[in-house]
């Protein structure tokens, strides 16, 4: 491979180099420096201005534990994170409907809504005050790179690592918006052929009645969205959701990106490991792009700390266990969010009665749904 990672020389400063600045690449410094290895980060400066990222993650309770973890939790401000208590999924007929709770599940919350740029920002500030940890400028010798670059990685490319990608034809389109009525803690998804809308309760820009908002369609119509004015788009969301979140209003700009499948040939090499979107996508329509990252990082963490005396830290047998344990709930998820999404677009008529009859027959079987969620929740 050309540009492969420059193995550590005994007299070399960093045990482990991190390339990537997102909240994935950022959470494996820290996460890796804890353990008292010294870790350089390669990554661009912080951004000051956060104003018009409208990007929010939705986080399950092993996410929020890693960042607890990091002290990285309870340094969001109030209003950027907000607790999911119910969230309710409908069909295409106007009828069937899924609804999960959290005192049904048995647990405090169903997941957390959190502010992507505040995220990013407390991370940052974490990895600036952290011991063992350097930001570079440029590449450093290591034992061990981990690429958290994200889906457009040129350094994975620079590797040799082939990246399967299946695009969609679909972008999503986010939001904030502010609400006529409480969000009451409850997240809403409609699965309207062929679009995927979800609305993501967060106390921003207003307390009790924010959300963020996903909305997945075809290229076509993300145009189509795109070119409309404020008042033009807002009907749209009212038409919709039919009017369920009470009125919906624009807080700021509209974003839109690309939606892929993609996935990483290889995820490990002597010397190297890929974490988060550098490894795999998934349709956002679950929300777990994040915490499938997250959850690779706590792996990887854990895998190092167990490690051998004597087994040095960019071993390949030794990374290999990382993709070991990675590579099932990365396919289950893949598989899932395809799976849905192929489901609840395809236009026939029958598919539609089978699919609106899915959730009905869900919603009633407690077991299978508590099971759902808790996979969901990372229980």
């Amino acid at each position: 491979m050309p540009d492969t990672p420059t193995p550590r020389s005994p007299a070399a400063r960093h045990d482990v180099l991190v390339r990537g600045g997102g909240a994935v690449g950022l959470a494996a410094a820290l996460s890796l420096a804890r353990q008292g290895l010294q870790v350089a980060l390669l990554a661009p400066p912080p951004a000051a201005a956060v104003a018009d990222d409208v990007r929010a993650y939705a986080l399950n309770a092993a996410s929020v534990a890693l960042l607890q973890t990091l002290k990285v939790w309870d340094a969001l401000p109030a209003d950027a994170r907000t607790a999911v208590h119910d969230m309710r999924v409908e069909g295409d007929d106007g009828g069937s409907a899924l609804h999960f709770s959290a005192w049904a599940q048995g647990v405090a919350e169903l997941a957390w809504i959190v502010d992507a740029a505040e995220l990013e920002r407390a991370l940052a500030a974490a990895a600036g005050f952290a011991p063992h940890l350097d930001r570079v400028a440029a590449p450093v010798p290591a034992a061990l790179t981990v690429l958290a670059e994200g889906k457009d990685s040129a350094t994975r490319a620079a590797w040799g690592v082939h990246w399967t990608r299946h695009g969609y034809g679909q972008r999503g389109v986010a939001a904030r918006l502010v609400a006529g009525q409480p969000h009451g803690q409850m997240a809403r998804q409609w699965f309207r052929s062929p679009d995927v809308l979800a609305l993501l309760p967060l106390d921003r820009p207003t307390a009790g009645h924010g959300y963020g908002l996903v909305w997945s369609v075809p290229d076509e119509r993300a145009d189509a969205l795109m070119a409309l004015d404020d008042a033009a788009f807002e009907a749209e969301l009212m038409a919709a959701t039919g009017g369920a979140a009470g009125t919906l209003r624009l807080a700021g700009p509209r974003q839109q990106w690309p939606l892929s499948l993609a996935q990483a040939s290889v995820v490990h090499g002597p010397g190297w490991v890929l974490v988060g979107d550098a490894a795999h996508v998934v349709h956002p329509l679950a929300g777990q792009g994040l915490n499938l990252g997250l959850a690779d990082v706590a792996e990887l963490a854990s895998v190092l700390a167990a490690r051998e005396d004597w087994r040095p830290l960019g071993d390949e047998r030794l990374l290999a266990r990382y993709a070991r344990a990675r590579r099932a709930p990365t396919q289950a998820m893949a598989q899932l969010t395809d799976g849905l999404l192929h489901l609840f677009a395809h236009p026939h008529p029958a598919m539609r009665q089978l699919r609106n009859r899915g959730l009905a027959l869900v919603d009633r079987l407690g077991p299978l749904k508590r099971r759902l969620t808790a996979q969901a929740l990372g229980l």
